[in-house]
């Protein structure tokens, strides 16, 4: 037997779009795209898109890693004019959130150390309810801000970081406010 007509095919295709209104129901594509569109968080289900943006390919997002893991980890200050992070800057790289590690923001983090070419830093935030809450240490304004605000940085959240994760640097931290977080990490979270 020979190849089905063309007209052939044509009028069947034309029959099933009669039979479901007009459009041709494909529930196994259907469900490949919601599959492969969920995945991806694009798209949620009888709902919006997610309004927070995704983020760079995971190889650049800063990874979270508890302080208790990292406790071996030394301290050190380090900054230098470079154009490279160093422990004692404040530098901005991907942040992933905490509910949903897949999605985050830009933003500050203080390198405290580094591992090779693997960074270790504490995020940042302006935001003045963390002020007096646990875990946050008080910062004061800085550079790294550019309308000045004052920032508190979280004790108990430690990112790794590659080196070519880092978005650019933002300022370098002076000493005696380094000394204070290495001081609160070293009485509260075991750092050395």
């Amino acid at each position: 037997m020979g190849r089905p007509h063309r007209a052939t095919a044509e009028a069947r295709r034309g029959a099933a779009r009669r039979r479901a209104g007009g459009r041709v129901r494909l529930p196994a594509v259907a469900g490949l795209f919601r599959s492969v569109a969920s995945r991806l968080g694009r798209v949620t289900r009888g709902g919006a898109a997610p309004t927070r943006t995704p983020g760079p390919i995971p190889a650049q997002v800063a990874r979270r890693r508890q302080v208790a893991a990292l406790q071996r980890r030394d301290l050190s200050y380090a900054p230098e004019p470079d154009g490279q992070a160093d422990p004692g800057e404040v530098v901005w790289t991907w942040v992933p959130y905490e509910d949903d590690p897949r999605q985050g923001k830009d933003r500050p983090v203080l390198v405290v150390g580094r591992s090779s070419r693997t960074l270790f830093g504490l995020m940042l935030s302006s935001q003045g309810e963390r002020d007096g809450q646990r875990h946050w240490l008080s910062l004061g304004p800085g550079a790294w801000d550019r309308d000045n605000r004052p920032s508190w940085v979280r004790l108990d959240r430690v990112l790794t970081m590659r080196e070519d994760s880092i978005r650019r640097e933002g300022a370098v931290l002076d000493r005696a406010r380094f000394d204070r977080v290495g001081q609160a990490l070293r009485a509260g979270y075991g750092w050395r």
